[in-house]
Protein backbone atom coordinates (compact mmCIF):
# COMPACT_ATOMS: atom_id res chain seq x y z
CA UNK A 1 0.00 0.00 0.00
CA UNK A 2 0.80 3.29 -0.61
CA UNK A 3 2.08 5.21 3.02
CA UNK A 4 1.53 8.40 1.41
CA UNK A 5 -1.83 7.68 0.36
CA UNK A 6 -3.42 6.14 3.30
CA UNK A 7 -1.65 9.24 5.07
CA UNK A 8 -3.20 11.58 3.24
CA UNK A 9 -6.76 10.08 3.45
CA UNK A 10 -7.00 9.37 6.59
CA UNK A 11 -6.07 12.83 7.92
CA UNK A 12 -7.80 15.37 9.43
CA UNK A 13 -10.06 18.40 7.71
CA UNK A 14 -7.17 20.68 9.92
CA UNK A 15 -4.15 18.19 8.82
CA UNK A 16 -5.35 18.63 4.91
CA UNK A 17 -5.39 22.42 5.22
CA UNK A 18 -2.14 22.88 6.44
CA UNK A 19 -0.57 19.96 4.22
CA UNK A 20 1.12 18.30 6.88
CA UNK A 21 1.07 16.12 9.76
CA UNK A 22 3.32 14.69 12.60
CA UNK A 23 4.60 11.05 12.82
CA UNK A 24 7.24 10.53 15.52
CA UNK A 25 9.79 13.11 15.25
CA UNK A 26 9.24 13.64 11.64
CA UNK A 27 6.86 16.87 10.09
CA UNK A 28 5.76 15.03 6.68
CA UNK A 29 3.95 15.84 3.74
CA UNK A 30 0.99 14.77 3.11
CA UNK A 31 0.93 15.14 -1.22
CA UNK A 32 4.78 13.32 -1.43
CA UNK A 33 5.88 11.77 1.90
CA UNK A 34 8.68 14.34 2.37
CA UNK A 35 9.89 14.39 6.01
CA UNK A 36 11.55 17.36 8.05
CA UNK A 37 12.89 15.93 11.21
CA UNK A 38 11.67 17.87 14.55
CA UNK A 39 15.29 19.51 16.36
CA UNK A 40 16.47 20.21 12.34
CA UNK A 41 16.99 23.70 11.23
CA UNK A 42 16.59 24.11 7.73
CA UNK A 43 17.84 27.06 5.49
CA UNK A 44 15.36 27.71 3.30
CA UNK A 45 16.24 30.85 0.55
CA UNK A 46 17.48 33.31 3.04
CA UNK A 47 16.02 32.32 6.15
CA UNK A 48 16.62 29.41 9.05
CA UNK A 49 13.21 27.32 9.86
CA UNK A 50 12.42 24.27 11.98
CA UNK A 51 10.12 21.40 10.96
CA UNK A 52 6.92 22.57 11.05
CA UNK A 53 7.70 26.24 9.12
CA UNK A 54 9.78 24.02 6.40
CA UNK A 55 6.68 21.52 6.06
CA UNK A 56 4.56 24.81 5.59
CA UNK A 57 7.06 26.23 3.03
CA UNK A 58 7.35 22.79 1.54
CA UNK A 59 3.70 22.37 0.65
CA UNK A 60 3.86 25.92 -0.72
CA UNK A 61 6.61 25.78 -2.55
CA UNK A 62 6.81 22.31 -4.33
CA UNK A 63 3.02 21.64 -4.47
CA UNK A 64 1.27 25.38 -4.84
CA UNK A 65 -0.10 25.11 -1.70
CA UNK A 66 -2.92 23.24 -0.16
CA UNK A 67 -5.70 24.88 -1.81
CA UNK A 68 -4.15 24.35 -5.33
CA UNK A 69 -4.12 21.08 -5.06
CA UNK A 70 -7.53 20.10 -3.14
CA UNK A 71 -9.22 21.74 -5.80
CA UNK A 72 -7.36 19.81 -8.65
CA UNK A 73 -8.59 16.94 -7.69
CA UNK A 74 -11.02 14.67 -9.43
CA UNK A 75 -14.49 15.23 -8.98
CA UNK A 76 -15.38 12.07 -7.76
CA UNK A 77 -12.57 12.87 -4.92
CA UNK A 78 -13.46 16.24 -3.83
CA UNK A 79 -17.57 16.36 -4.88
CA UNK A 80 -17.13 19.31 -6.60
CA UNK A 81 -18.48 20.07 -10.11
CA UNK A 82 -15.82 21.99 -12.39
CA UNK A 83 -18.02 25.19 -12.01
CA UNK A 84 -17.87 25.04 -8.29
CA UNK A 85 -14.69 24.79 -8.52
CA UNK A 86 -13.82 27.45 -10.79
CA UNK A 87 -15.91 29.47 -8.19
CA UNK A 88 -14.12 28.23 -5.31
CA UNK A 89 -10.92 29.40 -6.57
CA UNK A 90 -11.97 32.68 -8.19
CA UNK A 91 -13.59 33.17 -4.21
CA UNK A 92 -9.97 32.40 -3.32
CA UNK A 93 -8.68 35.21 -5.28
CA UNK A 94 -10.79 37.38 -3.41
CA UNK A 95 -12.85 38.23 -6.49
CA UNK A 96 -16.72 40.19 -5.75
CA UNK A 97 -19.70 38.21 -7.00
CA UNK A 98 -19.91 40.43 -9.97
CA UNK A 99 -15.81 39.74 -10.62
CA UNK A 100 -16.84 36.05 -10.76
CA UNK A 101 -19.93 36.52 -12.98
CA UNK A 102 -17.45 38.52 -15.66
CA UNK A 103 -15.17 35.79 -14.73
CA UNK A 104 -17.11 32.69 -15.13
CA UNK A 105 -18.94 34.15 -18.51
CA UNK A 106 -22.61 34.22 -17.52
CA UNK A 107 -25.04 34.51 -15.19
CA UNK A 108 -25.56 36.73 -12.39
CA UNK A 109 -24.69 37.91 -8.65
CA UNK A 110 -27.70 36.03 -7.22
CA UNK A 111 -26.72 32.69 -9.28
CA UNK A 112 -22.97 33.54 -7.72
CA UNK A 113 -24.76 33.90 -4.21
CA UNK A 114 -26.49 30.84 -4.95
CA UNK A 115 -23.72 28.77 -5.31
CA UNK A 116 -22.12 30.14 -2.43
CA UNK A 117 -24.86 29.07 -0.71
CA UNK A 118 -24.93 25.15 -1.77
CA UNK A 119 -21.48 25.16 -1.31
CA UNK A 120 -21.81 26.55 2.45
CA UNK A 121 -24.74 23.46 2.22
CA UNK A 122 -22.37 20.65 1.31
CA UNK A 123 -19.60 21.76 4.35
CA UNK A 124 -22.58 21.81 6.67
CA UNK A 125 -23.60 18.12 5.36
CA UNK A 126 -19.36 17.36 5.53
CA UNK A 127 -19.31 17.94 8.93
CA UNK A 128 -22.58 15.74 9.93
CA UNK A 129 -20.85 13.12 7.93
CA UNK A 130 -17.63 13.55 9.83
CA UNK A 131 -19.67 13.23 13.18
CA UNK A 132 -21.94 10.29 12.25
CA UNK A 133 -18.41 8.31 10.66
CA UNK A 134 -16.63 9.33 14.46
CA UNK A 135 -19.83 8.03 16.50
CA UNK A 136 -20.12 5.22 14.21
CA UNK A 137 -16.66 4.00 15.99
CA UNK A 138 -16.35 0.57 14.07
CA UNK A 139 -12.79 -0.06 12.87
CA UNK A 140 -12.56 -2.29 9.23
CA UNK A 141 -11.55 -5.23 9.51
CA UNK A 142 -8.59 -6.79 7.70
CA UNK A 143 -10.51 -8.35 4.89
CA UNK A 144 -12.55 -5.46 4.05
CA UNK A 145 -10.22 -2.52 4.67
CA UNK A 146 -9.75 -0.96 1.38
CA UNK A 147 -6.61 0.72 -0.52
CA UNK A 148 -6.93 4.50 -0.43
CA UNK A 149 -7.81 5.83 -3.97
CA UNK A 150 -4.55 6.98 -5.66
CA UNK A 151 -4.63 11.07 -5.75
CA UNK A 152 -3.96 11.10 -9.39
CA UNK A 153 -6.96 8.90 -10.21
CA UNK A 154 -8.39 10.55 -14.06
CA UNK A 155 -11.69 9.16 -12.67
CA UNK A 156 -13.05 7.27 -9.54
CA UNK A 157 -15.72 4.33 -9.29
CA UNK A 158 -16.06 0.89 -8.59
CA UNK A 159 -12.95 -0.26 -9.82
CA UNK A 160 -10.99 1.59 -7.04
CA UNK A 161 -13.09 -0.57 -4.65
CA UNK A 162 -10.31 -2.72 -3.36
CA UNK A 163 -9.65 -4.44 -0.71
CA UNK A 164 -6.13 -5.07 0.74
CA UNK A 165 -6.70 -9.00 0.74
CA UNK A 166 -8.13 -8.56 -2.95
CA UNK A 167 -4.97 -6.25 -3.92
CA UNK A 168 -2.43 -9.07 -2.54
CA UNK A 169 -4.43 -11.85 -4.40
CA UNK A 170 -4.02 -9.65 -7.62
CA UNK A 171 -0.05 -9.21 -7.51
CA UNK A 172 -0.23 -13.25 -6.46
CA UNK A 173 -1.86 -13.88 -9.63
CA UNK A 174 -0.28 -11.94 -11.91
CA UNK A 175 3.25 -10.88 -11.17
CA UNK A 176 5.80 -13.81 -11.23
CA UNK A 177 9.27 -13.18 -9.89
CA UNK A 178 8.41 -9.55 -10.36
CA UNK A 179 7.16 -9.37 -13.47
CA UNK A 180 4.03 -8.92 -14.83
CA UNK A 181 2.62 -12.52 -16.97
CA UNK A 182 -0.47 -11.05 -19.06
CA UNK A 183 -2.08 -7.57 -18.42
CA UNK A 184 -5.35 -8.12 -17.13
CA UNK A 185 -8.46 -7.35 -19.27
CA UNK A 186 -10.80 -6.54 -16.28
CA UNK A 187 -10.33 -3.16 -15.34
CA UNK A 188 -9.99 -3.56 -11.66
CA UNK A 189 -7.71 -6.24 -11.66
CA UNK A 190 -6.08 -3.45 -13.98
CA UNK A 191 -5.99 -0.96 -11.52
CA UNK A 192 -4.40 -3.04 -8.93
CA UNK A 193 -1.90 -4.50 -11.55
CA UNK A 194 -0.45 -0.77 -12.64
CA UNK A 195 -0.46 0.14 -8.59
CA UNK A 196 1.67 -1.72 -8.03
CA UNK A 197 4.00 -1.08 -10.99
CA UNK A 198 3.21 2.79 -9.87
CA UNK A 199 4.31 1.94 -6.87
CA UNK A 200 7.75 0.02 -7.77
CA UNK A 201 9.12 3.05 -9.83
CA UNK A 202 10.65 5.95 -7.50
CA UNK A 203 8.45 8.85 -6.55
CA UNK A 204 9.51 12.82 -6.63
CA UNK A 205 12.11 11.44 -9.72
CA UNK A 206 11.75 12.28 -13.28
CA UNK A 207 12.81 9.99 -16.24
CA UNK A 208 13.71 10.49 -19.92
CA UNK A 209 11.28 8.96 -22.16
CA UNK A 210 14.44 5.99 -22.37
CA UNK A 211 14.66 5.66 -18.73
CA UNK A 212 10.80 5.18 -17.81
CA UNK A 213 10.82 2.60 -20.94
CA UNK A 214 13.58 0.78 -19.36
CA UNK A 215 12.06 0.56 -15.78
CA UNK A 216 8.89 -0.67 -17.46
CA UNK A 217 10.70 -3.23 -19.80
CA UNK A 218 11.65 -4.79 -16.46
CA UNK A 219 7.62 -5.33 -15.47
CA UNK A 220 6.66 -6.08 -18.88
CA UNK A 221 8.03 -6.79 -22.59
CA UNK A 222 5.10 -4.40 -24.07
CA UNK A 223 6.50 -0.91 -22.10
CA UNK A 224 4.65 1.29 -24.52
CA UNK A 225 1.31 -0.05 -23.49
CA UNK A 226 1.98 -0.23 -19.97
CA UNK A 227 3.22 3.22 -20.08
CA UNK A 228 0.13 4.63 -21.72
CA UNK A 229 -2.54 2.59 -19.62
CA UNK A 230 -0.01 4.06 -16.24
CA UNK A 231 -1.16 7.65 -18.04
CA UNK A 232 -4.56 6.83 -18.45
CA UNK A 233 -5.54 5.75 -15.24
CA UNK A 234 -3.67 8.71 -13.39
CA UNK A 235 -0.58 6.69 -12.29
CA UNK A 236 2.20 8.30 -14.17
CA UNK A 237 2.33 12.19 -15.83
CA UNK A 238 4.82 13.32 -18.86
CA UNK A 239 5.58 16.78 -19.91
CA UNK A 240 3.75 18.02 -23.17
CA UNK A 241 6.36 16.79 -25.18
CA UNK A 242 6.81 13.75 -23.37
CA UNK A 243 10.45 14.26 -23.13
CA UNK A 244 9.95 13.66 -18.98
CA UNK A 245 7.97 11.62 -16.93
CA UNK A 246 7.06 11.11 -13.04
CA UNK A 247 4.94 9.29 -10.99
CA UNK A 248 2.08 11.21 -10.07
CA UNK A 249 1.76 11.74 -6.15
Amino acid sequence: MNQTDERFWSASADQLAQGYTRDGDDYVCLICGHKFELGVIYRHADRLLDAPRMAREHVSAEHGGMFKYLLGLDRKLSGLTELQSQILGLMHRGLSDQEIVRATGGGSTSTVRAHRFKLREKERQARVLLALMGLLGVEETTDEKFIPVHKGATMVDERFAITEEEYKKAIDTYFKDGKLATMPSKQKRKVMVLRHIAESIPAKTDFSETEINEKLAAFYDDYVMLRRYLIDYGYLERTRDGSRYWVKV
